[in-house]
Formats: C-alpha cells, sequence, structure tokens
C-alpha cells in the first residue's frame, strides 16, 4: 500500500458527500484488499492520525464546532483525513486555511465535520475475517502536540481569523 493508494482510498470524491455514503464507500474500496493491505492501509491511516494530533488543529476544531472532547476530536481528524491530501498538508501547517473551505457537511444547519469510526473501518473488515485485531498503531500520544490553544474569545480570533469569521462565536 503506497501513500497514493491509501489516499486516493480515503478521500472524499465530492464535497457534499454525506458521512454515512463517505464510509460506507471506504468500506466498499477496502474490502477487496488482501489482510496485508489492510493491516498496511490501518498502519498509515494511524500514521495521518498522529500527524494531525495538534493543539493548532483542536482549536480550529474548537471554532467550527466546540469541539471538546477526545472522540470528537478523533472524528474531526478523520473528516481531515477525507479533505485528501492537499487540503490535509495545507491543514497541518495552517488549520486556519480551514475557513477558505467552501462546502461544510451539516447536522441541524450547522457545520458538522466528524466522521465517526472512519479510522475503524479497516480493523473491523480485517477482525469479521479473521476473528482478530490489526496490530494496534497508536494515532497520538498522551496530548496533542504543540501548545495548547487559548478559549479566550480574543486570543482565537487572532490565531484563526478565517475560522472566526466564518464561525462566529
Amino acid at each position: 500500500m503506497t501513500e497514493i493508494e491509501f489516499w486516493q482510498l480515503v478521500t472524499r470524491s465530492h464535497a457534499d458527500q454525506s458521512q454515512e455514503t463517505l464510509a460506507e464507500a471506504l468500506k466498499q474500496k477496502l474490502e477487496p484488499l488482501s489482510n496485508e493491505e489492510l493491516a498496511a492501509f490501518d498502519k498509515l491511516f494511524s500514521q495521518q492520525m498522529r500527524r494531525c494530533y495538534l493543539w493548532s488543529i483542536w482549536g480550529a476544531a474548537y471554532i467550527v464546532t466546540g469541539c471538546d472532547s477526545e472522540y470528537a476530536f478523533a472524528e474531526f481528524r478523520c473528516f481531515l483525513i477525507s479533505l485528501g491530501q492537499e487540503w490535509f498538508e495545507k491543514v497541518l501547517l495552517d488549520p486556519d486555511c480551514l475557513g477558505a473551505l467552501v462546502t461544510w457537511p451539516e447536522k441541524d444547519g450547522y457545520a458538522y465535520p466528524f466522521i465517526e469510526d472512519y479510522d475503524l473501518i479497516a480493523g473491523q473488515i480485517f477482525e469479521d475475517r479473521c476473528g482478530d485485531e490489526l496490530p494496534f498503531v497508536p494515532s497520538g500520544q498522551a496530548t496533542p502536540q504543540g501548545k495548547k490553544f487559548s478559549h479566550k474569545k480574543k486570543q482565537l480570533k487572532s490565531t484563526y481569523p478565517q475560522l472566526s469569521q466564518r464561525f462566529p462565536f
């Protein structure tokens, strides 16, 4: 499994694809893979999750949705991965660039950039086939890397001007 193949599998096909159809599409793409390919895919997914386990990105998620739990932040990172490699790399460098994202998934009229269990699909397929779990690859440290973001509105507006304008408090 190459990184190119990984990104082809996880990237959403269109901007307004629902989170449910996105997860189902990934499952359909992964089912034909061999067990070794599933393990390689899962390892790459975990590596990308670890790369974006940053306070700066959590701050962006906080502005967009009020994201305040590890579980929600994991689902937000899955959403970032689903945007594809180009967006993912841009967000790693500047999380505020998400303010330029044209289409956001919505729920009840609010941005809802969360994909539940997207990171677990390969493991579920593997377990269904073999009755065993894939080798554990941590998707983050004990805490995110970098300096923790401030919850103060003035600081958030200064750090994330595009997102703050797009998603006012």
